[in-house]
This record gives structure tokens, sequence and C-alpha cells, in this order.
């Protein structure tokens, strides 16, 4: 079998991965809102920081683990985007007890949130914005990028469930490699 036959497709890349860009955003921000506006010591720094983390770190494994298995891929994004859910409400939770008002989805605020999100990875103003607006302005910003990358994440998850569907896992790729070296 030469290496244009191998049975584990190309995998990791998650480098390119929009929903591993704005993670990256997301898990930056979220030090930065931790840092600046909670009480070292707080469960809620730990627990903000590891879901942000997990959902970064999640994607890496599941692009990685994708050239042996699928559903590990599938499980692992599915961890990464609930990770992110998590993340969400704790957002939410600051802005409600803290009475600030959450940005409605068509906002200016929330439209400028989601043009500047689509500039190149690391060309945005983003690490700017996280280290001088105020808490309610960050955590809806940060609301604002949580509810993207969570939008990327189902549709990834849509694509790797299509996929598996259409063309199988390892298991499958081990047998149709063996029927044709065995001339099946």
């Amino acid at each position: 079998m030469n290496s244009g036959d191998s049975i584990l497709p190309p995998h990791g890349g998650y480098e390119q991965l929009l929903s591993y860009q704005k993670s990256v955003l997301v898990y930056d921000g979220t030090v930065a809102f931790c840092r600046r506006f909670l009480r070292k010591g707080d469960r809620t720094v730990d627990q903000m920081t590891q879901a942000a983390r997990s959902c970064k770190q999640n994607i890496v494994e599941a692009s990685q683990a994708s050239g042996t298995s699928k559903e590990t891929e599938i499980k692992l994004t599915n961890v990464a985007r609930a990770s992110l859910e998590e993340l969400l409400e704790d957002y939410r939770d600051f802005l409600r007890t803290h009475n600030a008002p959450l940005w409605d989805k068509d906002s200016a605020e929330a439209v400028f949130v989601r043009e500047e999100s689509k500039k190149p990875h690391g060309r945005t103003r983003f690490p700017e914005v996280f280290e001088t607006r105020p808490a309610d302005v960050l955590a809806n910003v940060m609301i604002c990028l949580v509810k993207l990358t969570n939008y990327l994440l189902d549709r990834q998850i849509r694509a790797l469930e299509a996929a598996f569907i259409k063309e199988g896992g390892l298991r499958e790729r081990m047998t149709q490699a063996r029927k044709k070296a065995r001339g099946f």
C-alpha cells in the first residue's frame, strides 16, 4: 500500500477551522474578562476559564482524532459545543446579577461584533476590546463571540455527521482496503 492508499485520512489542521479560531478569541476574552472583573479565587473564574479552554482543547483533540475515529471526532466536537453553552450561561448570569442589559442580536453593538469577527484571524480589534471595555460591554461582546462559535460548531457537527453517514469510518475503510488487497 503506498502513501496515497492510506486508510487513515488526513487529519489535524485544526488551526484552519473557523470554529477553532473563534474559540481562541473566546478563550482569550474570557481570561481577560475574569482577570479584570471577577475576584481572584472566585470559583466562577475557574469555571468560566475551564469552559472556554475545554472548547478550544476539544476542537484540537477532535481534529487529531478524526483520522482514526469519526465517532470520537463528533463526540469531542459536541463536548466543545457543550462547554460553550455553559460559558454562555455564565456571561448571561453576570449581566443579570449586575442588572446590565443583554444586547439584542440586531443591535448596532452586536452587528459590530459580528462584522469585526469576519476579519481574518489575528487582524481584529478584539484584543484591544478585551482590555479596555467595561464589564457589561465585554460580557455582551463575549456572548456574541460565544454564539458565533456555537453556530460554527453546530454547522461543523452537522457536516461531520453527514460525512460519517456518506463515507463511514475507519472500520469501513479497513474492510475496503483488505478486500482491495485480496482482489475482491
